[in-house]
């Protein structure tokens, strides 16, 4: 089971690397994460995983990209990443997610996210309809 932390500057260039082998994920610069509640998730003292929200107001978060090494998917990060975020948050959690993006929706409906509208056109490169999704815990 991995590790998780909070992600710092020195973890930007392995996160990078993950985001660069996930095309399906939001393409953010890196560099902006440090800005954010980042999280990483670390096996075999390398991180293998990122999670990174932000506060919209008062217990409401956006979940603005969640990546896990090719490497190290269907073992349980992604859920881990999630877990410890939801260990310090209470209230309601929103994400944009490609329409062609079938293992996140997977994913994201198994933990409770519930689709709430679409927003065409929402990503480019390829340009492509963004599922807006909602999350509510008590």
């Amino acid at each position: 089971m991995p590790v998780i932390r909070r992600g710092g500057l020195e973890d930007l260039a392995e996160v990078a690397a993950i985001q660069a082998a996930s095309p399906e994920a939001a393409q953010w610069n890196p560099a902006d994460y440090a800005r954010y509640d980042f999280l990483v998730a670390v096996c075999e003292e390398r991180v293998v995983g990122f999670l990174v929200t932000r506060k919209l107001a008062q217990g409401e978060y956006e979940l603005l990209n969640l990546a896990i090494s090719p490497r190290y998917r269907r073992q349980g990060v992604a859920a881990a990443l999630w877990n410890s975020f939801l260990a310090e948050f209470r209230g309601t959690v929103y994400l944009e997610v490609r329409s062609s993006n079938e293992g996140a929706r997977k994913f994201y409906n198994y933990i409770g996210f519930q689709p709430v509208t679409v927003r065409p056109g929402y990503y480019q490169s390829p340009s492509e309809t963004a599922i807006v999704m909602k999350f509510h815990s008590c």
